[in-house]
């Protein structure tokens, strides 16, 4: 059964204005984020990377029906399967969160084009 669904979007150029700020990107996103991200070969796809990232980190907050509050951004890691399917990984605050709510699934849609980055999130429970 459905639990909630979440939509975010960001714009790309935000994320170019953070890549020269290290301590804000560690802020916000795991290390695992960070070194997918600094595997693209340039650096507009860096900032595709991070804003679809980003933009998943707050669908997932809508989608859970809480917001972020009392979540720590890097605590939802977005990684791609073995098959470049993207998924959520939830460790510390979000898993708390997550398990509160009596969540059991997650789904995730990211997309980029030019100026923008879109991300949907499904949470599901049993």
């Amino acid at each position: 059964m459905i639990f909630g669904i979440g939509v975010d979007i960001v714009q790309i150029n935000r994320m170019d204005k953070w890549l020269n700020n290290r301590s804000l990107l560690e802020r916000y996103f795991h290390p695992d984020e960070l070194v997918y991200s600094s595997l693209k070969n340039a650096k507009t796809a860096v900032a595709q990377t991070l804003a679809a990232r980003f933009a998943a980190k707050e669908a997932f907050g809508k989608a859970l029906g809480t917001g972020l509050a009392r979540i720590a951004l890097k605590d939802i890691i977005i990684y791609n399967n073995d098959n470049g399917k993207p998924e959520i990984k939830l460790e510390n605050t979000a898993l708390k969160a997550f398990e509160k709510s009596g969540a059991a699934r997650t789904f995730l849609s990211l997309s980029h084009e030019k100026e923008n980055a879109i991300a949907m999130v499904v949470i599901e429970r049993d």
